[in-house]
């Protein structure tokens, strides 16, 4: 996985845009942010998921995603290490971050 699969996919997800926050790139829909790239290092990116969901992604896949320390980690931020990702995988967890914030009627178009 490479940060530009990363975005491409990203982007796909319906009424996602590609903004900028604390100097790395973030996406978002309807202004709220649900993945980024690029922090703490460009080889990671983060999806922001429930903390049960983020609790099985880090329980299959330990050496790719991974929560962040302290209350930010604790509410479902969790970073991806993009070269031990699995497309299919870091398809489905952007899915899930999408859906945390989308509002219904677009949740709707997005299945994981």
């Amino acid at each position: 996985m490479t940060a530009a699969e990363f975005r491409r996919m990203a982007l796909a997800l319906p009424a996602t845009e590609e903004r900028s926050h604390m100097n790395h790139p973030d996406f978002r829909v309807r202004s709220k942010i649900f993945a980024t790239l690029g922090y703490p290092t460009d080889a990671w990116a983060m999806v922001k998921l429930k903390p049960a969901d983020q609790a099985r992604f880090y329980e299959a896949q330990p050496d790719v995603f991974v929560p962040f320390n302290g209350a930010w980690g604790r509410q479902g931020a969790t970073r991806v290490m993009l070269k031990a990702a699995k497309k299919a995988d870091v398809r489905r967890a952007l899915a899930l971050a999408w859906r945390n914030v989308a509002p219904r009627h677009l949740a709707k178009d997005c299945q994981d």
